[in-house]
């Protein structure tokens, strides 16, 4: 059976042999080929170079064709700072600096002329899938909650109380610019859309509720209507909003392990649907050794079974994680020997030491503690230190603003120190306040004044 048919069967709830395996290869890829990540997200032809390299090196079921949420931002005149080993980051946010909706480029116009980077990746996508028809190949959209952000920046938060017409206004466009994007995809050879929306695990019920819910339905519709499967993928604590992404009608849901794997097997069973994750993305697959890598992976095996799971890691793959950690996934993804050794094994694992970080507080000063995956490639991480640097302006030096990247051992130190539990979060002289949320502006200053 080939990897693609895995895949299908996994999405319509048919019974494997084993779970199929989808590392999500974004810049990784560029790492596997030796060039930034720049340059590699930048052509098609570094992007199929690199996910050949991928498929002869972790033999996956599935990959996406590329993991940049910031595509089709750029393309609608959205600034980005360019990073040799992240995705790109958003710098500028048109809405919020006085253009309007409908002044935005064409986005039809540019998928039709095949340009810039989101001609790059269809290109790319035409060609693999050509070459490789037993990978299923994945087309992954920046969901319309996520693409919002992008063009309104942190104003939409408040927006969402001040002005909510407007917000579900832009909603509703990026929701057309995802639906055309997906269309695009479907036509270059991609079997599966996900629609990544990470941003949707910064808001509560209530908001998902009234800006999310009914554009997403709509989305999933549509690309049912086209023929293809899809998935709503979602990193960060997203469990508040579990059942409400199933109700969205994807064929899949997939999260990463902020969310135990326990508990997104029942919101999808529930739901009749499939779901997917969540290898951990730092301690194990960038961190860990191939041994830790391949316990990981049993215990999502193990807990996933082999209907209608999808093994894969929370998010995009790091771009130098260690080939041989994602190498011991896939090899004990297929291997049921060194699974049953595993299982009938135990290993001790080292604890990294924790700091005092009781002298960091002092009176008249408010410490930010900011824990994140990495801001520079995690946009609900990006987007939380953006809002906590506009606390300098009104604070100046009665404010210290510090980000955990968890990518570290320091950073998971910190994490241990503060007592986090999900990221990203802010703690505010060492309590955890807004905890894989982003607050409004006026909230978070608050919070501040409260503490200095």
């Amino acid at each position: 059976m080939t990897g693609a048919e895995y895949i299908r069967n996994a999405y319509l709830l048919k019974e494997n042999d084993r779970p199929a395996w989808l590392p999500f290869v974004g810049c990784h890829g560029a790492f596997l080929t030796g060039v930034s990540a720049q340059n590699y997200l930048s052509s098609s032809e570094l992007i199929v170079k690199g996910l050949e390299e991928a498929i002869r090196r972790y033999t996956p079921d599935g990959l996406p064709v590329t993991f940049d949420l910031q595509m089709e931002a750029e393309a609608l005149g959205c600034r980005l700072l360019y990073s040799p080993s992240n995705p790109p980051a958003v710098v500028s946010h048109p809405l919020e600096e006085g253009v309007k909706l409908e002044e935005l480029p064409d986005f039809i116009s540019i998928l039709a002329k095949r340009e810039g980077r989101t001609g790059e990746a269809l290109s790319a996508a035409r060609t693999i899938s050509s070459l490789h028809p037993e990978v299923a190949f994945f087309g992954l959209v920046t969901g319309p909650l996520t693409l919002a952000l992008h063009l309104m920046g942190t104003s939409l938060f408040t927006e969402m109380f001040e002005n909510p017409e407007k917000v579900e206004s832009v909603i509703e466009y990026c929701t057309g610019i995802a639906a055309a994007m997906s269309g695009a995809y479907i036509e270059a050879g991609c079997s599966v859309i996900a629609v990544v929306d990470p941003m949707t695990s910064q808001i509560d019920p209530v908001t998902f509720e009234t800006f999310v819910l009914n554009s997403s339905k709509k989305l999933f519709s549509k690309i049912r209507e086209m023929n293809s499967l899809s998935s709503f993928f979602v990193c960060g604590q997203a469990e508040h909003n579990l059942e409400l992404m199933a109700a969205c009608g994807p064929d899949n849901i997939s999260v990463d392990e902020n969310i135990p794997l326990t508990e997104v097997k029942r919101v999808a069973g529930a739901a009749g649907i499939s779901f997917g994750g969540n290898l951990k993305l730092t301690t194990t697959l960038l961190l860990g050794t191939e041994e830790e890598c391949e316990r990981d992976a049993l215990e999502c095996i193990d807990t996933g079974g082999n209907r209608g799971f999808v093994l894969a890691p929370g998010c995009d793959l790091p771009m130098n994680v260690p080939v041989k950690n994602v190498e011991a996934v896939s090899r004990i993804v297929k291997d049921r020997y060194r699974q049953d050794i595993l299982r009938n094994t135990s290993m001790e694992v080292s604890q990294d030491e924790v700091p005092d970080i009781s002298s960091r507080w002092c009176m008249g000063k408010a410490v930010v503690d900011v824990v994140t995956l990495d801001s520079a490639s995690c946009a609900p991480c990006s987007y939380m230190m953006e809002l906590v640097s506009r606390l300098l302006p009104a604070f100046g030096d009665k404010v210290e603003i510090h980000e955990h990247k968890i990518k570290t051992y320091e950073g998971l130190a910190m994490m241990k120190a503060l007592g986090v539990t999900k990221i990203p979060t802010i703690c505010i002289n060492g309590e955890p306040l807004f905890i894989s949320q982003t607050p409004p502006l006026s909230k978070l200053t608050e919070a501040v004044k409260e503490r200095i």
